[in-house]
C-alpha cells in the first residue's frame, strides 16, 4: 500500500488548465495515472489524441467534449470515457474540475507536430 500526498511540485499549469498529479509511476503507482484538472470557463484545449483510454469524472462545472467528430456536454456527476488514439478537444462551458484516470504509459500526440510525448503530470 502507498499513500500519496500532493505537493506543489505535482502541480503543472498550462495555458489550458492546472493539473495536480495524484497517482503515477514517479509517485508509486505501477499501472495507473490519475490527476485533477481545473479548467477556467471559456478555455478550449488543443485538438490531440492520447494512446490510452482516459476516464474523466466531472466534479464541478461542465464541458463540451468533442471526440471522433462527435460533441457531447458532460456535466457534474457525469463521466466520459475517451477511447485511445482518437482526436479529441475539450471546451469548458464554465469553471470546471475533473478527475482523470488512464494507464500510466499513455502518450499524447498533437496534429501538425512530430512525435508523441508523455503527459508530464501523469509520469
Amino acid at each position: 500500500m502507498r499513500v500519496i500526498t500532493t505537493s506543489p511540485e505535482h502541480v503543472i499549469t498550462t495555458p489550458n488548465a492546472t493539473m495536480t498529479g495524484l497517482a503515477s509511476p514517479s509517485r508509486g503507482s505501477a499501472e495507473l495515472s490519475t490527476w485533477h484538472a481545473a479548467i477556467a470557463a471559456g478555455i478550449t484545449g488543443p485538438e490531440h489524441s492520447v494512446s490510452r483510454e482516459q476516464v474523466w469524472t466531472v466534479i464541478a462545472g461542465a464541458l463540451d467534449v468533442t471526440c471522433g467528430g462527435r460533441t457531447e456536454k458532460v456535466a457534474v456527476g457525469q463521466v466520459v470515457v475517451l477511447p485511445p488514439d482518437v482526436l479529441r478537444r475539450v471546451h469548458a462551458l464554465e469553471d470546471t474540475e475533473v478527475y482523470v484516470a488512464m494507464r500510466a504509459d499513455g502518450l499524447v500526440s498533437v496534429p501538425g507536430t512530430e512525435g508523441s510525448r508523455p503527459l508530464p503530470w501523469a509520469v
